[in-house]
């Protein structure tokens, strides 16, 4: 039997081109999932110390200067103190979910940057489900919180869990009935579709003056999601020592830190996508040339993706000063007044709000 060894090359060539090919595919696969791993992570170092210094700003003090210029590098030598701090166990607590819970809360919430449009094309699943998608997938993160609760073996910090399970369950539902407004209001769930109703008519086409007291809602219950001040009951230090994360120290402490940061930087993002019209520019179409100098109908697509980026980070950073400005405004609540403004007056106002809302669809049909 005569085997020709110039086929045999030819079919080993091209097994090899093949599997090139698979591994070609796989890596740009994962680029724009660490692009925006890279990106959250960028952003939340800047939450921090714009946190920080606008804290300092309110408290007529000088805030963090000497980690790089402007202490800008403050957050990245903190975490990597707590990379290199002891990792204790609990000695009667339930070693497999206390590690587990850290990490179901950090990534239920990375989760949710998958559907968040920065740009016309720039999102990572154009889903038709994605704003209830981000709702469901945020839900996840009480649960971590209750596990790490219930696995430290302390009464502080099962009550700080239990109160975390409490909280999201009430404001969750205020915030699902708020997002189903706005669902119908541009007659889709997803966030592209939402971003383009919204740009229509440029500044006053926003969400924001079509829904007014949804949006206060939104704001008051993603507060609550997030347990910052006045909400942070969970971990009320005069109360709970440090509520569900007493236990913990080293880098799963440190991922309770990032969750909370990445949950308001999610949070801020949907406010931006749902009510302060996304990537858009948001100035009469006219306006846009003379400004630029440019046709925005003709621009460059790296320009345009850019300047799109810009927009929606300068809106969403804009908007976190909010929050970062209540965490010294006001007083925290017990735990009492805030299930009675969750239930006895935000689920009451929102239902309301989402009546309205579906009577004046169905009036304009």
């Amino acid at each position: 039997m005569i085997i020709d060894t110039t086929k045999i090359q030819v079919i080993n060539s091209f097994s090899r081109l093949e599997s090139l090919k698979e591994a070609y595919g796989i890596i740009w696969l994962l680029v724009p999932i660490l692009t925006l791993v890279l990106g959250i992570t960028i952003g939340v170092l800047v939450i921090v110390w714009l946190e920080r210094e606008i804290s300092a700003g309110i408290q007529q003090r000088i805030g963090p200067e000497y980690a790089g210029p402007l202490g800008i590098l403050q957050a990245l030598a903190d975490g990597t103190k707590l990379l290199f701090k002891e990792n204790l166990l609990p000695s009667r607590g339930d070693g497999r979910l206390f590690s587990i819970g850290p990490s179901v809360a950090v990534i239920s919430i990375l989760l949710s940057y998958s559907v968040i449009p920065f740009g016309y094309h720039l999102i990572l699943a154009d889903l038709g489900i994605g704003v209830f998608l981000w709702i469901a997938i945020s839900s996840i993160a009480p649960v971590g919180l209750l596990m790490s609760g219930y696995a430290s073996n302390n009464k502080y910090s099962f009550l700080g869990g239990l109160r975390a399970a409490a909280q999201s369950i009430s404001y969750e539902i205020p915030l699902t009935l708020c997002v189903l407004s706005i669902s119908l209001l541009s007659n889709s769930s997803s966030t592209v579709d939402i971003v383009e109703a919204q740009s229509k008519y440029g500044f006053w086409g926003w969400n924001l003056w079509r829904q007014p007291i949804g949006f206060i809602i939104f704001l008051i219950s993603s507060l609550a999601e997030c347990e910052r001040l006045p909400f942070d009951l969970p971990e009320a230090e005069e109360e709970l020592v440090a509520g569900y994360q007493t236990e913990y120290s080293g880098i799963k402490f440190g991922l309770f830190y990032v969750a909370s940061y990445l949950n308001l930087l999610v949070s801020a993002l949907f406010v931006t996508v749902l009510y302060l019209g996304g990537w858009n520019l948001s100035i009469p179409y006219i306006l846009v040339p003379e400004i630029f100098d440019i046709n925005i109908t003709k621009v460059d697509k790296v320009f345009g993706t850019i300047l799109s980026i810009f927009i929606t980070l300068a809106k969403t950073y804009l908007f976190l000063f909010i929050p970062i400005a209540t965490r010294w405004t006001l007083p925290r609540l017990r735990m009492d007044q805030l299930l009675n403004l969750g239930w006895k007056f935000l689920l009451p106002i929102s239902l309301g709000n989402l009546l309205l809302t579906t009577s004046s669809q169905l009036l304009s049909l």
